[in-house]
């Protein structure tokens, strides 16, 4: 179990907690009380980390290595996945992943970004950064379930689309702005769950749904608070003032409007405990789904356009405040 720095009181009491257990194990003494009295004072000590999170910690919680990632809950929320791949253009892209599958019967599509579970794998994955031909697929997986009638449910965890030259050369920005244009006009629901980082457009390339949602430790910014920080101050060393001040968290974006639901975590992060996080999420699928899928096509785009169209904050100068 890996800890971070602000959860250093779990480590501690963790570690006497693995000690015990090893005395007993080795020396048949019961020492099941003094357990249970260390494991009351981990929850106690969670309860109260938790509860007072700053935004620069929910960024932590969100990059933590041994939380969920997209293929995780795919594998554990749907059955009969049958994963689909490539651009038809360049290349299949191992950072977006996609494809077919059931939610409780019903036919969907399912996609979302992949960070990989280890070193090798998060190399092959691009650490979860796709690039042009990854959104290009998503957007073939989802004319392939408009065609199709089937739902589209896309998970977003990136710490953005890939920068790279090469990216940039095959239409890195054209890509994002096309998913954005089409997914507006897509004719079936389509539910956007961000359960990681979703940075800047690299998040929007998949984010664009009649429902867009985040998991309660999950951050959504145009940019990372580690950039923001060196735009600012020209250093890295300020990136928890960043984290304060670009307003990133789960609540901050219901607050202004930019998300439509905050599913709660278990305590402890999806990280402590997978399979709850997967049974409340699914059971927010569940809810959803059907409601959307009960209006019609015309009424849900329409519904998209007003929503996104009225986000954001802006004043209307009349033309003799302009002229002065």
């Amino acid at each position: 179990m890996l800890f971070l720095d602000f959860e250093k009181p779990l480590e501690e009491l963790h570690n006497q907690i693995s000690k015990l257990q090893d005395i007993s194990a080795r020396n048949k003494v019961d020492v099941s009380n003094s357990i249970r009295e260390l494991e009351a004072a981990m929850e106690t000590a969670r309860g109260e980390i938790y509860t007072n999170l700053t935004p620069w910690q929910r960024v932590q919680l969100s990059r933590h290595p041994e939380r969920p990632y997209t293929l995780y809950y795919i594998e554990n929320i749907f059955t009969n996945f049958t994963e689909l791949f490539g651009d038809r253009q360049v290349k299949d892209d191992k950072a977006m992943v996609g494809g077919m599958a059931e939610l409780n019967g019903q036919p969907v599509m399912v996609m979302g970004q992949q960070k990989g579970v280890n070193t090798k794998l998060r190399q092959l994955r691009n650490f979860g950064m796709a690039n042009p031909e990854g959104y290009r697929k998503a957007l073939r997986l989802m004319k392939m379930a408009e065609k199709f009638n089937r739902p589209i449910i896309t998970f977003i965890d990136t710490p953005g689309a890939y920068p790279g030259l090469e990216a940039e050369e095959r239409g890195q920005a054209e890509a994002i702005a096309r998913n954005l244009f089409e997914m507006v006009n897509l004719k079936v629901p389509v539910i956007c769950v961000i359960i990681g980082e979703g940075a800047s457009g690299g998040a929007l390339g998949i984010g664009i749904g009649d429902k867009v949602v985040m998991l309660e430790n999950t951050w959504y910014s145009v940019i990372s608070p580690e950039s923001c920080s060196s735009i600012l101050w020209r250093s890295w060393n300020f990136k928890e003032k960043a984290a304060e001040q670009l307003r990133l968290t789960s609540k901050d974006m219901s607050s202004f409007g930019l998300v439509d639901d905050v599913i709660k975590e278990p305590l402890g992060g999806a990280h402590a405990h997978p399979e709850a996080m997967v049974a409340t999420l699914k059971e927010y699928l569940e809810k959803t789904l059907p409601i959307l899928t009960a209006e019609t096509a015309e009424k849900r785009i329409t519904n998209r356009i007003e929503k996104f169209s009225k986000m954001g904050f802006y004043d209307e100068l009349t033309p003799e405040e302009a002229a002065s």
